[in-house]
């Protein structure tokens, strides 16, 4: 009974309370933005919660248009979901979840930059409750990559804020933001000093593109800074940064001083080398001219350089950079000083050629003017004979004569020298260079060449005579230097005895060739049995020996005499043998008679054999004791035997 009194007063309080309107309670949360790159897809979330519960709730979302008005593009009830159409999201936008759970979640597609806008997720309860919660949808875009560009015109200190440079971003979204350095230090704006001027574009993308400009006063300092500028934009979650490339500007500022200096050669300069000057000032200023110049006058330069090719010693001196301001007219100058080094040529005395006495003593010397130590030494046929300035022959001699050079060397340079030359003559009698051998053999009809070497001053005159005071036209004969060369021809017919006869106005000299002619011919024994002797036939200043099995030279010019003479000698020895063998068979020689036997030992020492050999093919014909024709075996030689 009290139970039942208890649920009579519960209905009762309730339907009190909706009497008296107390409103139901709904609760929205939402986070306060999404951000995203455009293209990309926004979820937004809506949590909520109600006094009265999830079920029965109805769900709205709006965005909120540029003229501030709601327009709603999706609605959900117990009974269904509804995406309103005519929308600018129709067609991209998608729910997630029914609310029975306390949360939907809202996904945008293909996000484009006009769907940066706030959006509403309105809840109502099943009374009149409502809660509301709000998202703002933020869209990002990557901006290229900045550029930067600096001024290509030098930039003077007479001037006021001159413009450094520009640096340029496009196609951002939001816009990005530009910020100057100077090497490491950002650069803010400063009155009269430093201003940045920036302006921003909308693209017809919907895109942002941000110039800035930098306007500064320079100074002298700043011709070595580098200028870049940095980008800062904002991205989904936070902020990125990027860099330009560093520039360097051209600061026009006047010299406060000037340097000339020999760029090469490095270290000394001589005669005939090419000098390189440069010329040089601490200013940077378009207007300034540079000239250089010296006691001579000014000289045309390029480039700041100035080349002399070829100098000597006039080109030394002081020479004189000058840097003026055309603007102001101002001018400054430096200086240097040249020197030229220089090796004079070489002076000897006696000049050219000398002639000194035999046995005399000659002195020279040698000297260049030159601006460095120099070293001299004398030279003869390429061999060093003295070092210093003076050269001294003592007791002269024909090997004293011939060209002497006198080199001067500049020690510091390689290739600096000069030279001189003195010929010396050693005047005395000829003096004549005996050869090795003056005693020559050599075979009839050849020709033996003759060489007379003569030296002496005045050049001696050679002569060629004979011991019969014939004279001989030299073959050839070369005279240089006080020297004399003379060969001759001789042609060999008998022995000869031939001069060299050499004169000057000191006296003379002589040489004396024996040549001694010979013919030479040998035969051996032809036969076992016969033994042969050698019997010798000299002719006037000849020698020759026969023998049968040697040929006799070939007959030559001048020859023939001498080989009649051998035939008639060997013709009387046939008749000489012929008579003697006569009285020998008529028994007038040692009481012998003719019956005596011819067979006897022909060794005996008594036997008399002449061994004949002929240039000619005939058969010679070998006689015997008894005038018998010999065998064959015989032929080749004749053989007289006379038996005492």
């Amino acid at each position: 009974m009290a139970a039942r009194n208890t649920a009579y007063l519960l209905v009762g309080l309730l339907a009190l309370l909706h009497t008296w309107g107390v409103a139901a309670l709904v609760e929205v949360k939402m986070k306060d933005r999404v951000e995203v790159f455009r293209g990309d897809t926004a979820s937004i979330t809506c949590t909520f919660t109600s006094s009265e519960g999830v079920a029965g709730i109805m769900i709205q979302w709006f965005f909120v248009t540029q003229t501030g008005d709601k327009q709603r593009v999706f609605y959900q009830d117990p009974t269904g979901t509804v995406v309103d159409k005519g929308t600018p999201f129709t067609g991209r936008i998608s729910v997630n979840g029914t609310g029975a759970t306390g949360a939907i979640v809202v996904t945008i597609s293909n996000v484009q930059l006009d769907d940066e806008l706030e959006f509403i997720c309105l809840v109502n309860g099943l009374t009149e409750g409502t809660g509301e919660g709000r998202t703002k949808l933020k869209v990002f875009v990557l901006p290229d990559f900045p550029t930067i560009e600096g001024e290509q015109k030098g930039i003077s200190l007479k001037d006021g804020k001159s413009k450094i440079g520009t640096c340029e971003v496009k196609n951002g979204f939001p816009w990005p933001n530009i910020t100057w350095y100077r090497n490491t230090a950002p650069l803010r704006g400063a009155p009269d000093v430093l201003k940045v001027v920036l302006s921003t574009t909308v693209e017809s993308s919907g895109l942002f593109s941000v110039k800035s400009e930098l306007l500064m006063k320079v100074m002298k300092e700043d011709k070595d800074d580098l200028f870049y500028c940095e980008v800062n934009f904002f991205v989904p979650g936070g902020l990125r940064m990027t860099e330009t490339p560093h520039i360097n500007i051209i600061v026009y500022y006047p010299a406060t001083a000037v340097s000339v200096w020999v760029e090469s050669p490095k270290g000394n300069i001589k005669e005939g080398d090419s000098i390189e000057l440069q010329c040089r000032d601490n200013g940077n200023n378009p207007s300034s001219i540079l000239t250089i110049s010296d006691e001579r006058g000014e000289h045309t330069i390029d480039s700041n350089v100035l080349v002399l090719d070829n100098v000597t010693r006039l080109n030394s001196g002081v020479y004189q950079c000058a840097s003026m301001d055309m603007d102001t007219f101002e001018e400054i100058s430096g200086n240097t000083t040249v020197f030229v080094n220089y090796l004079e040529p070489a002076v000897v005395v006696p000049k050219g050629s000398v002639v000194v006495t035999q046995g005399k003593e000659l002195k020279a010397t040698c000297n260049a003017l030159s601006s460095l130590q120099t070293q001299i030494v004398w030279l003869k046929e390429g061999k060093a004979v003295s070092k210093g300035n003076s050269l001294i022959l003592k007791d002269a001699t024909f090997d004293s004569a011939g060209e002497y050079v006198c080199v001067v060397n500049v020690l510091e340079f390689v290739g600096m020298e000069t030279s001189g030359t003195l010929h010396v003559e050693v005047q005395g009698p000829p003096e004549i260079m005996k050869p090795d051998d003056t005693e020559v053999e050599e075979s009839f009809g050849t020709t033996v060449d003759l060489t007379c070497n003569v030296r002496g001053f005045p050049t001696p005159s050679v002569t060629w005579t004979t011991s019969d005071g014939k004279i001989l036209p030299p073959a050839s004969e070369i005279a240089s230097w006080g020297e004399v060369h003379s060969v001759v021809s001789i042609k060999v017919t008998s022995d000869i005895t031939a001069f060299c006869n050499a004169s000057n106005d000191f006296g003379t000299d002589a040489l004396t060739y024996n040549i001694a002619a010979t013919i030479n011919t040998t035969t051996p024994a032809t036969t076992s049995t016969s033994i042969s002797t050698t019997t010798t036939t000299t002719a006037t200043n000849t020698s020759a020996t026969v023998k049968a099995e040697t040929p006799i030279p070939p007959k030559k010019e001048g020859s023939g005499f001498i080989i009649a003479v051998i035939i008639v000698c060997i013709l009387l020895l046939a008749i000489l043998g012929s008579v003697l063998y006569f009285l020998y068979k008529r028994g007038k020689i040692c009481g012998r008679s003719g019956k005596q036997d011819l067979t006897k030992d022909k060794s005996s020492k008594d036997n008399i054999v002449v061994e004949m050999k002929s240039d000619n093919t005939e058969e010679a014909v070998l006689l015997g004791v008894n005038g018998e024709k010999q065998p064959p075996s015989h032929q080749g030689g004749a053989y007289l035997n006379v038996q005492k």
